[in-house]
């Protein structure tokens, strides 16, 4: 099969898990909200603010890349920035060709202005039916709550989450700084979402290695993991290009733990040098569940286009490996199993076959 053309990237059908609401705002939209709040930025064009955004998460530290969410966050504090940033999210996403997206955010990070948990929500939710409504039925699009790992209020959020499932939200998950808050913490609301039948994903092997990953599948039951970059690091692989797995590598490839997978994302922290060396390759090589994801569109300049074509770049994949990402995220989504199928059968696989056909 030849090599796709960036246009034929754009046109296939792709599938995103991993892509925080507050991470995807047009750089118009932030100063738009901005001005509207007395918000200093540090930049006062469209332009200028995108370039600082993607400029101060390039510093190699997921520390200081977490830092430039206090401009986004800040600007997200009603209902109606809110649903403008959703349904916006919405509308990016379905003109990147995503079929099926999970967003998640954070609610606990917009009250500064008196809303409920509930009434974030309901917002986020108001702003992706507004947007799938105008995509004409060509995106889906579900909620993933985030509590904050350096926070306490994961029980509260994960209770959230089932209140909402029903409602457009598909699962929980936990994020910030890996170092020094193990997902541990937050065992009460894992147990819970256990209990409930609840789906949930976990940052982990991003910032931190193993014992982050190991924490979030073998103590924690995490259905998917959140980068979980750094499982290599349970690999050796010898001269002659034979892989050894290590015990956590092997179990996590064995049950086919999705890993979502976020290539720039992971330049600009640190976790890997470049595109061409991300583990990526090697665990694509070695047919772990791998997914593509952008993580944060707006701090990476990215999309799911760029991070695709990326890949066709560095490792020559084509087509048909594009078309095994996609499924491989479909079947990982939190999404009933026939709406899954759904999807692969009557929309991903369709349309590969009709970009794959001899012209």
């Amino acid at each position: 099969m030849t090599t796709p053309t960036r246009d034929e990237v754009l046109r296939a059908p792709k599938v995103l898990l991993h892509d925080h609401l507050d991470g995807g705002l047009r750089p118009a939209t932030v100063l738009e909200l901005a001005h509207e709040i007395g918000h200093d930025l540090p930049a006062q064009d469209a332009e200028g603010l995108g370039r600082w955004f993607r400029d101060a998460a390039d510093s190699g530290s997921l520390e200081r890349y977490l830092e430039t969410f206090d401009h986004t966050v800040a600007v997200m504090q009603t209902s109606e920035a809110l649903a403008r940033v959703a349904r916006e999210c919405v509308e990016d996403l379905a003109a990147d060709g995503v079929v099926y997206a999970e967003v998640r955010w954070a609610p606990e990070q917009h009250l500064a202005e008196g809303l409920s948990l509930d009434q974030t929500v309901a917002a986020v939710q108001a702003g992706f039916d507004q947007g799938q409504e105008a995509a004409g039925g060509r995106i889906v699009v579900r909620q993933l709550l985030t509590a904050m790992r350096q926070g306490a209020r994961s029980r509260e959020i994960a209770e959230l989450a089932i209140a909402w499932r029903d409602r457009g939200v598909a699962g929980f998950d936990i994020a910030g700084a890996e170092a020094g808050y193990p997902p541990t913490r937050h065992l009460d609301a894992f147990e819970y979402l256990q209990r409930e039948n609840a789906h949930f994903t976990i940052h982990a092997g991003e910032g931190f290695g193993l014992p982050s990953i190991w924490q979030a599948i073998q103590w924690c039951g995490a259905d998917r993991l959140g980068h979980g970059v750094r499982i290599v690091d349970d690999i050796e692989v010898g001269a002659d290009g034979h892989a050894r797995l290590g015990r956590l590598a092997a179990y996590v490839r064995d049950a086919r733990i999705p890993l979502e997978m976020c290539p720039s994302s992971n330049i600009q922290t640190g976790a890997a040098t470049s595109i061409a060396e991300h583990p990526i390759g090697l665990l694509t090589r070695l047919q772990f569940r791998v997914t593509v994801n952008t993580d944060n569109r707006l701090m990476s300049g990215t999309s799911m286009t760029h991070e695709m074509s990326s890949l066709v770049d560095a490792f020559g994949y084509d087509l048909a490996d594009l078309r095994w990402f996609t499924i491989n995220a479909m079947k990982s989504a939190f999404l009933p199993f026939d709406e899954r199928l759904d999807i692969i059968n009557g929309v991903i696989k369709p349309a590969y076959a009709a970009l794959a056909a001899p012209r």
